[in-house]
């Protein structure tokens, strides 16, 4: 059987993508024009709808095996934030994150062009996706960032948002996701939602482990005086090798 691997970088900027990396992975490829971010602020609010509610749907039961998603609720992106297009029975929740759902200081926070599909277990669905409701509306409200920070942390301070539980997981095995402009653009990935403290305690980072983890809300360690009001919530990402139709997953060697 042969065996290779995708190249870290790529893996990294898929971890970017969704919900932040490494300041060193960062380092290995922002992308930057002449010292300037490249979505420096948002863009107008039909670049981030999609203009088809079926595809969107389809899109978003896409993250994660049918067995799974076919009876999962499911959101899609409307004028004024998330919306419940489907109503399901097992307690996930499938839904397109726009870019806006990443950590605060991603290069790509207002790329109009991510399509993530995700699909979150029944404990993420209670912890996360308020989030993503919350700051969704503020988005497409024309909120600027500072102002969509400044709100999740009050919404925090009034135990308006939940507090994360144990178990919280995400399935992110879309073949159709666009996750960054960087590498491939996707893989497939499971996601964990901890409140673990040091990402070595699961391995993550270390040589030959597939674990890789980094905080849910900045990227940079030089942010993490913004975190305050906000809980300590650390992502681990685990590549895995096929997509959720059970097809093998192209992976490539250095």
């Amino acid at each position: 059987m042969h065996k290779a691997k995708r190249p870290i970088g790529v893996m990294s900027f898929v971890l970017l993508a969704v919900f932040g990396t490494s300041l060193q992975a960062m380092a290995q490829g922002t992308q930057k024009t002449d010292g300037v971010a490249p979505y420096p602020k948002m863009a107008p609010v039909d670049q981030y709808l999609m203009t088809n509610r079926d595809e969107e749907i389809a899109l978003a039961r896409s993250a994660a095996p049918a067995s799974i998603s076919h009876d999962a609720t499911v959101l899609v992106l409307g004028r004024k934030g998330y919306e419940t297009a489907v109503e399901g029975k097992n307690g996930f929740v499938c839904v397109v994150g726009r870019s806006w759902i990443g950590p605060f200081d991603w290069p790509e926070f207002w790329n109009p062009k991510i399509r993530a599909a995700d699909c979150l277990n029944p404990q993420a669905a209670r912890a996360i996706v308020p989030i993503f409701h919350l700051r969704a509306k503020l988005a497409m409200a024309g909120r600027s960032k500072a102002e969509m920070l400044s709100a999740v942390k009050a919404a925090y301070e009034k135990k308006q948002l939940p507090e994360l539980e144990s178990g919280a997981m995400d399935f992110m095995m879309s073949k159709s996701s666009y996750l960054t402009d960087e590498g491939e653009h996707n893989m497939p990935h499971l996601m964990f939602d901890t409140l673990v403290k040091d990402g070595k305690d699961w391995g993550s980072g270390a040589e030959g482990s597939p674990v890789m983890s980094s905080p849910y809300w900045f990227m940079s360690p030089n942010q993490q005086d913004q975190t305050k009001g906000l809980p300590p919530i650390l992502v681990f990402l685990v590549g895995v090798g096929t997509w959720s139709d059970g097809t093998p997953a192209e992976m490539h060697g250095h």
